[in-house]
């Protein structure tokens, strides 16, 4: 039974496991090999919080305060929109767009530091 479950498992390969040398003689491994440059520890992290922040959006904001940080930001494949673009587009004042988009951070902030990581 031993000999079957190890057989199972014979073909797996971690990422980490050294397979191979270089000509200097350092250990590489698949990771090694497989490497583009990106990070992947950044591009998971970035991935989790963006997330995080989209059910933020939905859960504490009200349909303005969402509409201007959507629209601001270029959220949801959006092509981000200046204050006084998003004034001409709710019909309101510029300062009236910064004041709400404040209040609008602040909220999602708050959210944020609540939430325990």
């Amino acid at each position: 039974m031993h000999f079957r479950s190890m057989k199972k498992s014979a073909g797996d390969l971690y990422m980490n496991e050294p397979i191979d040398t270089d000509k200097d003689g350092n250990v590489l491994t698949l990771m090694d090999i497989i490497e583009d440059g990106t990070n992947i520890e950044e591009d998971v992290d970035f991935s989790i919080h963006s997330k995080q922040l989209y059910r933020f959006l939905e859960q504490c904001l009200d349909e303005r305060e969402l509409e201007i940080i959507v629209n601001r930001y270029g959220l949801y494949g959006k092509k981000a929109l200046t204050q006084k673009e998003m004034a001409q587009k709710l019909n309101i004042s510029r300062s009236y767009v910064s004041r709400l988009e404040k209040k609008a951070l602040e909220k999602l902030k708050k959210m944020y530091d609540a939430t325990p990581f």
